[in-house]
């Protein structure tokens, strides 16, 4: 529901942007001069089209009908959605929750990829059955704990990837291609293996029927796993043929949620729950019951290091971007000091000091999707819709028709998402 309202939003600042384009167009042609000659007048005619985007010239009928106003041609993030639809206080809660979010990002991320190391360097390896559950003050290497040696590789993976939060993250394409492609690989893996195992009958999961105490939890995971509106512009504007965007969208989400649905199931047939880890791929690691094939063991151990690792500098110059945005004035500029170190230094400090203390990603987790994550999916595409037709009434009148419109149309569905919304953050 919310993703058909980021949609609609998107199409609505297209026309906003359209609607000032041609105004200030209509401006300047009123202001200037009738003194061209008829070659001068077709040939700036002529050549006026080729400093528009392609794709503006390919849909529009130049001042074309309304229903053209609604074509999404140009990215808007949602950021700048914020800035055209939102008063100074709506701009500032969409960027403080946005950062919020994002801190919570990267503590995930920097307390994952260090577990990850700790428990390949640290756990057994010598094809147990996987029904030792080790505690932070059981030793690694002599008189070093497991909990010392996750602060090792956690300063280890600081001093490594927290330089980048100083630079920019560009052309990243085939690395991010390349992280795709192990994530896939990984996934297929696991869910092969725990089918395997589930189908010899072995599998040591015995889950209830229900459990309650878990249900406050759920909807913060819940949230986390399929939010992705903050990055729809992105995902959507390329598409050249957006009569069924919605369609996609909607098999998008039921190929995820069926993707999540057997990876987390076979999991909780196939391993006990008491001694499930909270990093799943790690459950392979030290159980030949399930895999027995020491390159592979290592290579699910470590798979969230090389994918994590290469998505922690690119949530940190997000984040570092982001604190830029929120304080920036118009037309001001920051000293180098406060451009170059200080915002690079607020944005990798807090959530390496949060990986310092806990390294509970389910709670880390919980907390992220259930406060932050709700912001975002539910409370931000809510208010987006909501104020981006408001805004749009005044100016392309009642009879305007935005082809992107959501299903949802009625503000009843929009005070719902709230309503919902609210009763999330209340369970959790």
């Amino acid at each position: 529901m919310t993703t058909t309202f980021v949609i609609e939003a998107m199409a609505a600042a297209n026309a906003q942007l359209r609607w000032k384009r041609r105004e200030l167009e209509e401006t300047d042609e009123s202001d200037s001069t009738s003194d061209y000659s008829d070659d001068e007048v077709i040939t700036r005619g002529r050549a006026e089209p080729e400093t528009k985007p392609i794709l503006s010239i390919q849909r529009s009928g130049g001042h074309g009908g309304q229903a053209d106003h609604f074509d999404i041609v140009e990215r808007v993030e949602m950021g700048q959605m914020a800035s055209m639809f939102f008063n100074k206080v709506g701009v500032n809660m969409f960027y403080i929750c946005l950062i919020v979010y994002l801190y919570g990002d990267l503590a995930i991320y920097a307390a994952a990829v260090p577990i990850s190391l700790m428990e390949v360097a640290c756990g057994n390896h010598s094809c147990s059955s996987g029904s030792v559950k080790y505690s932070d003050t059981d030793p690694c290497w002599g008189p070093v704990t497991r909990k010392d040696a996750y602060r090792v590789f956690l300063a280890a993976f600081t001093v490594c990837l927290g330089p980048f939060t100083f630079f920019n993250a560009q052309k990243t394409k085939y690395l991010q291609i390349l992280t795709s492609v192990m994530r896939w690989i990984a996934f297929t893996m696991m869910i092969i293996l725990a089918l395997i195992r589930i189908g010899k009958d072995s599998g040591a999961g015995h889950p209830p029927v229900a459990s309650l105490s878990g249900v406050p939890n759920l909807f913060g995971v819940c949230v986390y796993s399929f939010m992705c509106q903050h990055s729809l512009p992105s995902l959507i504007t390329p598409i050249s043929n957006k009569k069924r965007v919605g369609s996609f969208v909607l098999a998008d989400y039921v190929l995820i949620l069926g993707f999540y649905s057997l990876l987390s199931f076979t999991a909780i047939f196939c391993f006990d729950s008491s001694l499930l880890h909270d990093m799943y791929t790690l459950n392979f690691t030290d159980n030949c019951q399930v895999l027995d094939i020491r390159f592979l063991r290592y290579f699910l151990g470590l798979f969230p290091v090389f994918t994590i690792s290469t998505n922690f500098p690119i949530i940190a110059v997000t984040l570092r971007n982001n604190w830029k945005t929120l304080f920036h004035r118009e037309g001001g500029t920051y000293p180098w000091v406060v451009d170059r170190i200080v915002f690079p230094l607020i944005t990798l400090v807090p959530p390496v000091v949060v990986a310092f203390c806990t390294h509970n990603l389910e709670s880390l987790v919980g907390i992220t999707g259930a406060y932050a994550g709700t912001g975002i999916q539910y409370i931000i595409p809510a208010c987006l819709v909501y104020f981006s037709r408001r805004h749009l009434e005044p100016v392309m009148g009642r009879d305007a028709v935005n082809k992107h419109r959501s299903p949802f149309r009625h503000a009843f569905w929009v005070w719902f998402v709230l309503v919902w919304a609210a009763s999330c953050l209340m369970f959790k």
